[in-house]
């Protein structure tokens, strides 16, 4: 008798799993919408926050900065830089977004015609990470390009390279950090290694390597060369302009370098030098006319203040900010380094670093952060030798032809 209903029965099931399948379809589409406005931008920024807000180890950015950041009226990069800005929505929600980004200088330089991808977060779904990726890929294609590189920003100055290792460490406020699962979703899309950094703890020894002592002696003699330490930002500043020049020299030869215009060197002071701590700060000058051989600008690590921020400067955030940059810290972020091309390989790092440990050690300093260092920059690495480190994580440009 059972059987009398059976094809009713199946009959129903078709159609409740018709249902279900176009319920299902409903709810899992994703809509691409470009970013337009100032409403819309504040929104992708804030995006990464709520992605990341119960995460131990994300520290999130200044909306205000990023804001600054990703504005045409703000950023000076806009002078040779082209950007679209894209979200993902799903029934009206965010679930992801993504910037593409061509920068022609770096283009002329570097000889190629290739856009760039970064401000990338997404949710763990293929149908989200494809219609990101797809739509970026369109843009470049229909801009005349033939790669999509990334994650990279504006310039060397904005956050680059995708964590591949060391989901388990906190960030610094010069890096990203994406779930393990970003760099899987660029693979199953087909993107392959461009380049790597290499990121290590440097752990402050208990006195200067002997070696270090001997090599400063003998450059600061050789060279002409002498260590100039500050206590005033007035003081600081008629270097300023030297140290970016330094700056735009030594990392010429680098991945996507492109050196700084002089309204984006004016732009970068604004937001940078007053956050500065001066003790923290050496520069090396030649004796013979005071120029700018290197420097090396290193700061209490911002981590934990910036999350305690959650990305906004009041009405408390500024609080937590300041009370990072004037105690006794545990961690520096080994900021920027830099020496001219013509004294590198020469001991000028050394006789930075035989400055600044001292400092260090006398604050307390536990270890310091590398930040991103290219893992084919041996010259860069060789200078850790002579310490205890911990390589703790890596990161990756990836990249795609565009067909």
């Amino acid at each position: 008798m059972y059987l009398l209903f059976l094809p009713s029965l199946l009959l129903a099931f078709k159609i409740i799993v018709y249902i279900c399948q176009s319920n299902t379809y409903e709810r899992m589409s994703v809509e691409i919408k470009e970013v337009i406005g100032k409403k819309e931008l504040k929104k992708f920024i804030k995006f990464n926050i709520e992605l990341y807000k119960d995460s131990p180890f994300h520290v999130p950015g200044l909306i205000e900065e990023e804001m600054g950041t990703l504005s045409r009226d703000k950023n000076p990069a806009f002078d040779f830089c082209e950007t679209v800005y894209y979200l993902a929505l799903r029934d009206g929600k965010i679930v992801g977004r993504i910037a593409g980004i061509i920068n022609n200088k770096s283009n002329e330089i570097w000889n190629q015609k290739h856009a760039r991808f970064g401000f990338v977060d997404f949710i763990d779904d293929a149908e989200v990470a494809d219609a990101l990726f797809a739509a970026v890929e369109n843009w470049a294609k229909s801009k005349g390009m033939n790669a999509l590189h990334g994650p990279m920003g504006f310039t060397d100055m904005d956050q680059e390279g995708m964590l591949i290792e060391g989901f388990d460490q906190l960030a610094t406020i010069a890096t990203i950090y994406n779930f393990p699962y970003y760099p899987t979703h660029l693979g199953r899309l087909g993107y392959v290694k461009d380049q790597d950094w290499h990121e290590f703890k440097i752990y402050i020894p208990e006195k200067n390597p002997e070696k270090h002592e001997r090599i400063s002696e003998i450059v600061k003699t050789k060279f002409g060369l002498k260590v100039i330490k500050f206590t005033r930002t007035k003081d600081l500043m008629p270097y300023v302009q030297q140290i970016f020049e330094t700056l735009n020299k030594a990392y010429a030869p680098l991945y996507g370098f492109v050196p700084l215009s002089q309204k984006q060197i004016d732009y970068y002071v604004k937001m940078y030098i007053p956050m500065l701590r001066l003790d923290l700060v050496t520069l090396i000058l030649r004796e013979a006319d005071n120029a700018v051989v290197g420097f090396g600008i290193t700061l209490p690590s911002m981590s934990e203040a910036m999350k305690k921020a959650k990305g906004s400067l009041f009405p408390f955030g500024f609080i937590h900010l300041l009370k990072a940059l004037k105690k006794k810290p545990k961690v520096v972020d080994l900021y920027l380094i830099g020496v001219l091309p013509e004294y590198q390989n020469k001991g000028v790092n050394a006789l930075i670093l035989n400055d600044l440990i001292p400092i260090y050690r006398n604050l307390g300093v536990e270890y310091g952060e590398s930040n991103p260092e290219l893992e084919s920059n041996n010259a860069v690495q060789a200078q850790w030798d002579y310490f205890k480190r911990e390589h703790h994580k890596t990161r990756r440009a990836f990249i795609k032809e565009l067909k």
